[in-house]
């Protein structure tokens, strides 16, 4: 295929990127950046913001399938540069699709569109959209992913993944933010109940694109639909969280604090954030807070039956190369 990766330099977009180069594949990417790996793999790099259509568009030219990786991701800020970056540039990906004739789109989602705040232990994708979000990533997100799928038609087949807390060698995001807090000191559990959560690694988390992605088609099952995405392995919260600081050569958490302190503080530190920082980001937020607190893991037999999607890399040997990973740093 000819295939434009949005968000290609980030942490899935860079994974996506080099298995679709591993098996042969042209591959374009849109990005803010320019990112020397990306030039060594053959990829060919626009800069652009993927909310500017221009961008977006000139980079699909020539392109038959889109994987939509880019995102703003993060619990706090404004809510009006959430919505820029994942409903706007999500439109602006669907218009691209249509004015240049791409047939496939696979839409990175996330198991946060659907979340209500409460447990969520071994559900489906029967499960319905909240009435209310707590915060603006969830709430841009679902609307996007309701775009994407509402989309899907004879023209332009679409599909959503909703991997759950992607983690491994060379995250940028979740894992930086685990030991930067544990480092300062920060790091506190929330509530005392072991709460299960699935998670998947990267590798994993790539090739269910390129499967979607292989099997993508107007007629397909799996036009038109969702899929959760993990490794199927779900842990208590935090002995992920430990294994991760253990990975790292850093002591587990063992400070607590009450579920409902927590949500406090976060309705706290928003409103503080809201009037003196606005583009900041608040170290705790009632988002955070009910996620820290609920229990998050999905059946996954609909991606298993539909993807042919089957996790490779356990939870025992994604730590062990993540702590290799972590050392050579």
């Amino acid at each position: 295929m000819n295939a434009l990766v949005t968000g290609g330099g980030g942490f899935l977009g860079a994974a996506i990127v080099r298995r679709l180069r591993e098996r042969g594949d042209a591959v374009h990417s849109l990005s803010r950046g320019r990112y020397p790996e990306l030039d060594a793999l053959g990829v060919t790099q626009h800069q652009g913001d993927i909310a500017d259509p221009l961008a977006v568009s000139r980079a699909a030219v020539g392109c038959d399938m889109v994987f939509h990786v880019a995102a703003k991701a993060g619990v706090g800020g404004r809510y009006r540069d959430y919505h820029r970056a994942n409903v706007l540039g999500t439109d602006n990906v669907l218009t691209a699709c249509r004015h240049h004739g791409i047939a496939r789109l696979v839409y990175t989602s996330s198991p946060s569109v659907v979340f209500t705040g409460r447990d969520m232990a071994g559900v489906d994708e029967s499960v319905p959209y909240p009435s209310h979000y707590e915060a603006a990533y969830p709430q841009t997100k679902a609307i996007a992913e309701r775009m994407v799928l509402q989309a899907n038609g004879p023209l332009l087949a679409t599909v959503a993944l909703r991997p759950h807390l992607i983690w491994g060698p060379a995250d940028n995001h979740l894992i930086p933010r685990i030991l930067a807090r544990a480092r300062a000191g920060r790091l506190r559990r929330i509530g005392t109940e072991a709460k299960l959560i699935d998670s998947v690694y990267i590798d994993d988390a790539a090739d269910a694109h390129l499967l979607a992605a292989d099997r993508l088609n107007p007629a397909s099952p799996i036009a038109g639909k969702a899929y959760f995405i993990t490794q199927g392995e779900p842990v208590p919260l935090w002995d992920l969280v430990n294994r991760i600081l253990h990975a790292a050569g850093l002591g587990p958490v063992t400070r607590s604090i009450s579920p409902g302190l927590a949500y406090a503080a976060g309705w706290v530190l928003e409103t503080l954030y809201a009037v003196f920082w606005p583009h900041g980001e608040p170290p705790l937020t009632r988002f955070v807070a009910r996620e820290l607190a609920t229990a998050h893991w999905f059946d996954i037999n609909a991606a298993r039956r539909d993807l042919g999607y089957a996790p490779k890399i356990s939870l025992e040997e994604g730590m062990r190369r993540l702590a290799c990973w972590l050392q050579d740093r």
